[in-house]
C-alpha cells in the first residue's frame, strides 16, 4: 500500500483519503516503514504527507493511533502495547505452517502485519501481496480481519 501511495496510485489514494475520517489512524508497523523507505527525495515527500495521516506504534515522533474526539483523547491498548514473546512465537508458527504461494518464502514483516491486525480485530489490510497475508491469517483465524489487494 506504501507503495502504491507513492506512485499516486488512485486506488490507493482513494482508499487512504477514506481512512483519514476513522477514528483509529491508519497502522504502518515500523518494520513495514523500513522495508519501502529509501531516502529519495520523491518518495520522502510523497510519504511525509501519508504518513501524518498515520501511526508508527510506538515511535516517538509518530501521530497518536486514535484521532482526537470531542469526549477526549481515546487509546488504543494494541498500539500502547508492543509485542511480547508470546507474540513472537505466534509470527514463528505463522512462519512455519503458513500455506504460502509456490516460490513464496516466509517473510517475518508480513506475518507481524498479520499478527497486528489480529491484535486491533475489525481491522482491513491493503496489500499487494493477499495471497501471502491470507496464509498467515489462516494459521491464526482471526474472525474480522480483512484483506483488500491494491
Amino acid at each position: 500500500m506504501l507503495i502504491a501511495l507513492a506512485d499516486r496510485k488512485a486506488e490507493a489514494v482513494a482508499l487512504h483519503e477514506g481512512m483519514r475520517t476513522t477514528a483509529h489512524r491508519v497502522l504502518v508497523l515500523g518494520p513495514v516503514l523500513a522495508q519501502v523507505w529509501r531516502p529519495r527525495p520523491s518518495l520522502v515527500h510523497a510519504w511525509a504527507g501519508v504518513l501524518k495521516d498515520c501511526v508508527v506504534p510506538q515511535a516517538r515522533s509518530s501521530e497518536p493511533p486514535m484521532r482526537e474526539t470531542k469526549a477526549g483523547h481515546p487509546a488504543c491498548l494494541a498500539c500502547a502495547t508492543g509485542p511480547d514473546l508470546t507474540d513472537w512465537r505466534r509470527v514463528g508458527t505463522m512462519l512455519g505452517q503458513a500455506a504460502l504461494p509456490v516460490k513464496k518464502r516466509p517473510d517475518a514483516v508480513d506475518a507481524w502485519v498479520a499478527l497486528a491486525a489480529a491484535r486491533h480485530g475489525s481491522a482491513v489490510i491493503f496489500t499487494s501481496d493477499p495471497d501471502d497475508l491470507l496464509a498467515y491469517l489462516a494459521v491464526l483465524r482471526p474472525q474480522d480481519v480483512h484483506v483488500v489487494p491494491v
